[in-house]
């Protein structure tokens, strides 16, 4: 996958606390964990922003081990389930982390990290092509998995340093989680070409992180809608930052007045503003907006990145070729992913969807042939840049409350609880916010007299929007 011996002594990461490593010693890290763990298997890796984390996911997709990429901080009941569901036989964590797994062995240490052994005994099959599995529904801890090929990765890193223009000399700073696949994607990029990952934990709301960018040099950094909400609450644009040379944004539709207050600042300070567009399902990145675009196309996702291609499609599966009407968006192309995992026998599978990818997304494009997304087909919210799923929401809350009657709905970044009971209202706020561990502030809960049904008992979710429309 990754040839890190052409880059030497180059320095792939620095981190926050002033550690250092470099390619040469990367790899020999990377082989070392490889050799312990000794066969084509699943390993859990329990994700943070660190040199140790990355150094477990490079070590075993270079050496064809498929990682599972997990928030460290998942609730330890989901990640028993997904333990239960997919079997790995090690888990690769933070040695912080290691006290709740305490009937497991370890068997390694190294940067932070421990692998410990589980007691998974059983084979299973895995499917050659599979490169690794990346979970669909930010923290809900659902069994379902993107699965993710070789050649997806390959490809969609080498199209996100073509069209981004990324060489050696660029200096990413983390803001994202690595689990993320946007987060991800920044990772895979850069180190295909020897750049120099800055990595932090710490979040823009802190002067440390900030104190980091600037010691360091970083070049570039990713934000999803709401990082762009906070970085204008902090006065972004008085910062002195000569450093920076782009900004990328993906994770959900921004608004078009924070669109153009981003491109209109990158063009006055000679930085540049790149909207993007993307899904788990096609590895990352589908659509950027070019930089010198930013402001004529301002409110657009762009064009298909290189060696993909966009169709808009009406319901009947036809191709619309009028510019400004209406329908779901589907994208072609070598990064579309296999298909999906709900069981440790889905390893197995091979690609399930040919290249084509139906995004779920409803778009428009304009006569120049730049598409906007203007909605949603199905039932998924974009909350500070995690991709949620409302019916896993509805699953979890009626799984801990056998009482209450609940649905969800809501817009990016505003999930909405519907209840019947008003004495559950706290307490489910409470447990929907230590679950998925997101911010607090992205939920709300709505007591209503009854949940809207139509004959069939099926929740109609459109008559829940008057509440919050």
């Amino acid at each position: 996958m990754w040839d890190l011996r052409q880059y030497g002594n180059n320095t792939l990461a620095i981190d926050d606390s002033g550690k250092s490593i470099s390619y040469s010693m990367f790899e020999e890290e990377c082989n070392l964990l490889a050799k312990i763990i000794g066969r084509r298997c699943v390993v859990f890796i329990l994700c943070e922003n660190s040199i140790g984390s990355i150094i477990g996911y490079v070590g075993c997709v270079n050496n064809k081990i498929v990682p599972v990429l997990l928030n460290a901080n998942l609730e330890k009941t989901l990640l028993n389930s997904l333990i239960d569901t997919y079997r790995p036989e090690y888990i690769w964590l933070p040695k912080s982390k290691e006290d709740d797994f305490i009937t497991y062995d370890e068997v390694y240490f190294s940067w932070g990290y421990s692998l410990i052994r589980t007691t998974v005994s059983e084979d299973y099959s895995i499917n050659s092509d599979l490169c690794l599995l990346l979970t669909t529904s930010g923290s809900t801890g659902s069994p379902k998995f993107v699965r993710q090929s070789y050649d997806n990765v390959l490809s969609n890193a080498k199209a996100i340093v073509s069209y981004l223009n990324i060489d050696q000399s660029e200096r990413p700073i983390t803001t994202l989680p690595m689990n993320y696949t946007y987060g991800l994607s920044i990772i895979n990029s850069h180190i295909l070409t020897g750049a120099t990952l800055l990595i932090t934990d710490k979040g823009l709301m802190q002067k440390e992180f900030w104190k980091f960018f600037s010691e360091q040099g970083a070049t570039s950094f990713g934000g999803v809608p709401y990082t762009y909400e906070m970085l204008k609450r902090l006065k972004f644009f008085n910062m002195d930052l000569p450093s920076l040379r782009y900004m990328t944004q993906a994770g959900g539709k921004i608004t078009p007045e924070l669109h153009k207050l981003f491109a209109e600042y990158a063009a006055v300070t000679g930085k540049k503003f790149i909207v993007m567009y993307g899904q788990c399902e096609a590895t990352a990145r589908m659509g950027y907006l070019p930089a010198e675009m930013s402001i004529k196309k301002c409110g657009s996702m762009g064009i298909a990145i290189p060696g993909g291609t966009f169709k808009v499609v009406n319901t009947d599966g036809q191709i619309i070729e009028e510019p400004y009407v209406t329908g779901e968006l589907v994208y072609e192309g070598d990064n579309v992913t296999l298909g999906y995992a709900e069981c440790i026998a889905d390893l197995a599978k091979g690609d399930e969807r040919n290249k084509i990818l139906h995004t779920g997304d409803m778009a428009q494009f304009d006569e120049d042939g730049y598409y906007y997304i203007v909605g949603r087909k199905k039932r998924f919210l974009k909350i500070y840049g995690n991709r949620v799923n409302l019916d896993e929401i509805d699953r979890l809350i009626k799984g801990h409350f056998e009482d209450v009657e609940v649905a969800c709905s809501g817009i990016d970044d505003h999930l909405y609880i519907f209840i019947t009971k008003e004495e559950f209202a706290n307490n489910v706020k409470n447990y929907v916010v230590s679950t998925t561990k997101l911010n607090q502030a992205a939920f709300k809960v709505i007591v209503i007299d009854e949940i809207p049904k139509n004959d069939s008992g099926k929740v109609l979710y459109k008559e829940l929007n008057k509440f919050f429309t």
